[in-house]
């Protein structure tokens, strides 16, 4: 009798890093359409967000295999209530960008010391009960909140703008990915440091589609944005095989 739990986080491939990169741009214009275009800000926006994130994570943990559309969903949740809770940090709290990046990096470093001092390990491979579950979707979503704040942190530098920190985040990722082929650094390094990077490259490019053209965005409708950035999402999960991610050995 097999006696080892399944795996109920998703494989990584390179359409999981394309549905992350989706996942984090809808999170952006997503969080910014409730917060600000429907008026309601950044606390109430957070409240929302956060209440479907505890909800998604509940029925991700309680789930009995890996169900794909549940954990991109969680993966979008974790996302939209990053993106208002770092700007409710960032903004109504006037901590700013850069002391918004330093207290969530401390959260999100003091997530893995946790984990891995409680689980021994931190790789994906290994989240097979509910505390390694909790342990993950907790770091996710710090990691989701610390990319919104250091996006909007890069694109807020003098010259630099969106395009200019898109492709900083860009680079970053290429680099990163270079180390994974061509070296012997930790995968599972590696792996948290290219997602907690996608955020920013979302973050960055769901501001450039929806902010006005004289910020140095595209102005386009948050909503639109959000509906394709959807369905693109929904393409990718009928598109590419999910699978759940495979114990290493």
């Amino acid at each position: 009798m097999n006696d080892i739990a399944p795996s109920k986080v998703a494989q990584v491939t390179l359409a999981f890093w394309i549905m992350k990169i989706f996942a984090t741009t809808l999170g952006e214009t997503g969080g910014d359409a409730v917060s600000m275009s429907l008026g309601l800000g950044y606390l109430v926006g957070t409240a929302i967000f956060a209440v479907v994130f505890a909800v998604t994570v509940a029925a991700q943990i309680k789930a009995e295999r890996f169900h794909p559309a549940l954990y991109w969903f969680t993966i979008i949740a974790t996302t939209t209530v990053g993106t208002t809770l770092a700007d409710f940090a960032d903004r109504s709290l006037g901590i700013g960008y850069a002391g918004g990046s330093l207290v969530l990096l401390a959260l999100l470093l003091g997530s893995f010391f946790v984990w891995h001092r409680m689980l021994g390990t931190v790789a994906i491979e290994n989240i097979r009960s509910p505390r390694a579950e909790g342990f993950y979707w907790l770091t996710i979503m710090f990691s989701q909140t610390l990319g919104t704040a250091l996006g909007d942190w890069t694109a807020s530098i003098e010259g630099l703008g969106y395009t200019g920190a898109m492709l900083i985040f860009g680079l970053l990722l290429a680099i990163i990915a270079a180390l994974y082929f061509w070296t012997r650094i930790s995968h599972t390094v590696l792996f948290w440091a290219a997602f907690v990077l996608t955020r920013p490259l979302g973050a960055v490019l769901g501001d450039f589609l929806d902010k006005p053209t004289g910020e140095g965005g595209l102005a386009l409708s948050r909503f639109a944005a959000s509906a394709v950035l959807l369905a693109l999402i929904v393409f990718c999960l009928v598109l590419f095989p999910q699978r759940a991610a495979q114990r290493a050995h």
